[in-house]
C-alpha cells in the first residue's frame, strides 16, 4: 500500500506517519526499488498498533522503547511485558478518573433535568 492509501485506511496525515517512521514508533517500512514507501502487512500491524496506542493515551516514548526492545529480539520479552504492563496500568489509573467524573457529571445533569422541570435547583456540596 502507498502511504496516501495507508492515510486513508488510518485517518491519520501521510506527515504523521512519516514522524512515526522518523523517530522510530514504527519500524522502518518496506521500500520500493525507487524508494517510496510500500506497506506490507507487517508494516500495517505495526500502524495500527502506534494509532490504537497513541488514541488512547499510550506516550510516544513508551512505544518508541517498545518498538526498540521488539528488534532486539526475544531476549526483551521481559521487559516489553514490564513495559506494557506499567502502561496499562497507568490506563486503568485514568479509567478510574474518568469514570469518577463521568457518575460525577451524571449526578450534576440529574439534578438540572429535574431543576428544569421544577424552576428550581436546590444546591448542595455535590453541585460544586
Amino acid at each position: 500500500m502507498t502511504i496516501k492509501e495507508v492515510s486513508e485506511e488510518f485517518g491519520i496525515s501521510q506527515d504523521t506517519l512519516r514522524y512515526y517512521e522518523r523517530v522510530g514508533l514504527i519500524p522502518p517500512v518496506t521500500r520500493t526499488s525507487s524508494g517510496n514507501r510500500d506497506y506490507q502487512e507487517s508494516d500495517l500491524g505495526w500502524v495500527e498498533n502506534a494509532v490504537c496506542m497513541r488514541n488512547a493515551g499510550v506516550p510516544i516514548e513508551a512505544l518508541i522503547e517498545y518498538v526498540k526492545l521488539y528488534q532486539m529480539g526475544d531476549t526483551t520479552f521481559e521487559a516489553r511485558r514490564q513495559l506494557l504492563q506499567e502502561q496499562y496500568d497507568a490506563l486503568q489509573e485514568q479509567k478510574e478518573q474518568i469514570e469518577a467524573t463521568m457518575k460525577r457529571l451524571a449526578y450534576k445533569v440529574s439534578r438540572y433535568e429535574k431543576a428544569v422541570q421544577t424552576g428550581v435547583l436546590s444546591w448542595n456540596k455535590e453541585d460544586c
